[in-house]
């Protein structure tokens, strides 16, 4: 009779004292029972760590760690990721905030014994309403690492998730150390971009997981900061070259730098807030990337061309711009 692969199931948690019992039930509530279930509090200060300790004095499958102080949130996730079980063939994040569908694990992990190439299972997930990860048929169930990464980068078909929609292969984990880049923003993504240089990716058509968007959050507060053209460029900077050719990271490096400078000028227009073009810059920085206000000025100069602006901010760019028609270098945004 065929072994029952174990899981180890880990969830880093920093004062999530109002979600914590929800993500806790939903693994133990799993099908696939062989797990453990490592649980690592973040020096909390709201009660979490006794919301963990009280599930652990009650389950053998739940282990307690705690940091002696506060990292990072991604040093947290790789200090997890060192921690779980040596005989552990498949790894599970489940963040703190979030909670899996009873039959998550037994979905991910059949995939990943029938498929023993693949290295990355996701999923479709749920967030609020909305159903994300779609972007595949039915019948694409594995792809080439390299194929899933060109998918992403060149047609923007995003199906790789966040860290609680996706399952490792434990031998994987365990040989990246950090796991996660410390230095990188959307450090789970550059993650799947280096794993499938030589890996399989594998994905099961059903919803198995949900992704709570917080206010408060990391995540949800990024939301605000329109993350997401900012995303696909760091992808493209960082990542292009392991999948793309040399003429096909170029156009596509252009094109999305494009892009981003348009959503950078609307943004200017609004004058938005000091944090937001902080988040950028600090964002850029992770690639060795700065705002160029060139690039910005052009942008700008675009978006009037177009008329997407209304003739209210039009009047707000007048009395704010002194650059020239032939876009000399503008004030810095802030």
């Amino acid at each position: 009779m065929r072994e029952t692969p174990l899981v180890s199931v880990v969830t880093p948690f920093y004062n999530t004292a109002a979600y914590l019992a929800e993500c806790i039930e939903s693994v133990l509530a799993q099908t696939h029972g062989h797990f453990e279930y490592l649980l690592l509090d973040n020096a909390s200060t709201d009660g979490s760590g006794e919301i963990a300790a009280r599930y652990a004095a009650r389950d053998a499958r739940i282990r307690l760690a705690r940091n002696p102080a506060l990292l990072t949130q991604t040093q947290n996730y790789n200090r997890a990721l060192e921690l779980v079980h040596p005989g552990a063939r498949y790894v599970k994040i489940v963040q703190a905030d979030d909670w899996l569908f009873p039959r998550c694990l037994a979905e991910m992990v059949a995939l990943a014994d029938e498929h023993p190439s693949v290295a990355i299972v996701s999923s479709l997930d749920k967030r609020g309403r909305t159903v994300c990860g779609e972007g595949l048929l039915p019948e694409q169930r594995v792809l080439r690492g390299r194929e899933a990464c060109r998918l992403v980068l060149r047609e923007d078909r995003f199906f790789f998730g966040s860290p609680t929609t996706v399952l490792y292969r434990a031998d994987v984990v365990r040989a990246r150390r950090p796991f996660f880049p410390e230095v990188a923003h959307f450090a789970d993504t550059v993650a799947a971009f280096e794993i499938l240089r030589d890996h399989d990716f594998g994905f099961v058509h059903q919803v198995l997981s949900y992704t709570r968007i917080r206010e408060d959050s990391i995540s949800g507060a990024a939301v605000t900061f329109d993350p997401e053209p900012l995303d696909k460029l760091i992808r493209i900077v960082r990542c292009g070259r392991l999948h793309l050719d040399p003429h096909e990271y170029e156009k596509l490096r252009r094109a999305v730098e494009q892009g981003y400078y348009r959503r950078l000028a609307a943004a200017w227009l609004r004058r938005r807030e000091p944090a937001y073009w902080d988040w950028h810059r600090k964002g850029l920085a992770t690639v060795g990337e700065v705002i160029d206000r060139r690039q910005l000025a052009r942008a700008v100069v675009i978006e009037l061309i177009a008329g997407v602006m209304p003739s209210g901010l039009r009047a707000v760019l007048r009395s704010r711009s002194r650059m020239s028609a032939t876009a000399a270098p503008m004030e810095d945004p802030r």
